[in-house]
């Protein structure tokens, strides 16, 4: 226990623990081995920073009558062996000699001064990283715990857990690698911290990092929007009407966005322009696909966009990758329909204006439920109906009702149920026929030919089969 001066020192310079800590820390341990050796008397150690040993002392109250010899002393003892001008009520510290600490108790208090030099390193780790969240942070593989990649940082690890990789990614022990540090977490074991490579700030990190014009607010990286691993899409837009944004993040021959495309592990990238006009915004972000119009119910971020039959397929994306990244970019719901059905929603929306009680308020609020067409409301679920047109249940059944009625009559008058009547009304060119064929015919429930194909004349010499 002889000149801690330049063990202190030494774990200073090694670990980077401020010394008031270790001190702090090296008093405590030594007072709790103390109390352990001495029956927990009231003890206290303090460090001499001239002598670099730690001195333990223990304290008693000065009483006229003693009832406790362990924390108690009587006022003549304590002025004739400690100090005379004591009175009743003073503590005195008395100096207690540390060979009487056996081999033992000084294992103890070792222990509690490396526990409270980890929980020193713990609380510098955090401290350190705890302001580089959101950052691009390099290190290096080490091992994989049930699917989660731990990476070394240098003074700690991280880790990369396995819904935070990209499928198509793999990684060998000793690999370097890029992520983005997601969250730092107290824990008891020390700071735990999160990596990321799926996050959608990694794309924005990266583009800061190679486009200097980011990184000078020139260009600001307003939305982002990824499926990580396949594509990924960008919202930029230039302070600086002399900059063009999507041009200065391509860079010259494409550089910079190949620099992304790299690291991302061949992940592709659309960059587009940020507006805010959200009509233009959506035909920016649905690119390469080319629109033709759209219809926007703001209030409730809704957006039907209507594009050429040919263009259809191309603003969906395979398996909707588009029209998912463009509504995750623009943070609106999107509906791409073709002119086709465009049409056809308007000729249906036609017939649900026509319905008892509908107007045009309504029938959008119908529409932002996927209710389109008279078959889709009489099938429609009552509860949706109350919700979406704020009606009470009777009104929605009877609605329910009438758009079933006008839908039925819809579909017989297309398969032409009601047409019957009057073609047999319209005077036909067929020359007359023997009664007993006409009589014949009704009966086997015949139809007369139609006029524009009448049938070939009767020989008049052959007789008619009675």
């Amino acid at each position: 226990m002889k000149d801690l001066n330049r063990v202190i020192e030494q774990v200073v310079r090694e670990k980077g623990i401020d010394r008031e800590i270790l001190v702090d820390a090296l008093e405590q341990a030594m007072a709790t081995a103390a109390r352990k050796k001495l029956d927990n008397r009231n003890l206290e150690a303090q460090f001499d920073d001239e002598t670099g040993q730690i001195q333990i002392f223990e304290y008693m109250t000065v009483v006229e009558e003693v009832e406790d010899s362990y924390t108690q002393i009587t006022l003549d003892e304590a002025r004739e062996k400690y100090d005379p001008d004591c009175e009743i009520g003073d503590e005195l510290g008395m100096p207690i000699e540390l060979g009487e600490m056996s081999r033992i108790t000084a294992q103890v208090a070792k222990q509690v001064i490396i526990q409270k030099v980890r929980e020193a390193e713990r609380d510098i780790i955090y401290s350190e990283f705890i302001d580089r969240r959101g950052e691009i942070i390099n290190g290096i593989v080490q091992r994989m715990e049930r699917g989660d990649l731990v990476v070394n940082l240098g003074r700690t690890d991280a880790v990369l857990p396995l819904n935070e990789q990209i499928r198509s990614e793999n990684y060998r022990q000793g690999d370097r690698i890029r992520a983005l540090l997601l969250k730092v977490q107290k824990e008891t074991r020390g700071p735990q911290l999160i990596l990321s490579r799926t996050h959608p700030d990694l794309v924005r990190k990266l583009f800061e990092i190679e486009v200097p014009e980011i990184r000078e607010n020139v260009i600001e990286i307003r939305a982002c929007a990824r499926e990580p691993g396949e594509r990924a899409k960008i919202a930029v837009v230039s302070h600086d009407p002399d900059v063009d944004p999507v041009g200065a993040c391509v860079g010259m021959r494409g550089s910079r966005v190949r620099s992304v495309v790299q690291e991302l592990k061949g992940e592709r990238i659309d960059i587009v322009v940020w507006n805010d006009d959200p009509a233009i915004y959506a035909a920016n972000a649905l690119s390469p696909a080319q629109i033709n119009r759209v219809l926007m119910d703001e209030e409730r971020h809704t957006m039907t966009v209507i594009v050429p039959e040919e263009q259809l397929s191309l603003a969906i994306g395979r398996r909707g990758q588009n029209v998912k990244l463009a509504a995750r970019l623009m943070g609106w719901k999107l509906d791409i329909i073709s002119e086709e059905e465009s049409r056809r929603r308007e000729e249906e929306r036609s017939k649900l204006l026509r319905l008892p009680g509908m107007d045009p308020l309504k029938v959008a609020r119908l529409a932002t439920a996927d209710i389109h067409s008279l078959e889709t409301l009489a099938n429609a679920d009552a509860a949706a109906l109350v919700e979406a047109l704020e009606l009470p249940e009777e009104e929605a059944a009877a609605l329910k009702t009438a758009a079933r009625d006008a839908f039925e009559a819809d579909v017989i008058a297309a398969t032409g149920g009601e047409a019957e009547p009057e073609a047999a009304e319209e005077p036909t060119t067929e020359p007359e026929t023997p009664a007993g064929e006409d009589e014949a015919a009704e009966t086997s429930g015949g139809a007369p030919a139609p006029a524009s194909d009448p049938a070939p004349p009767t020989d008049p010499e052959e007789e008619p089969a009675s």
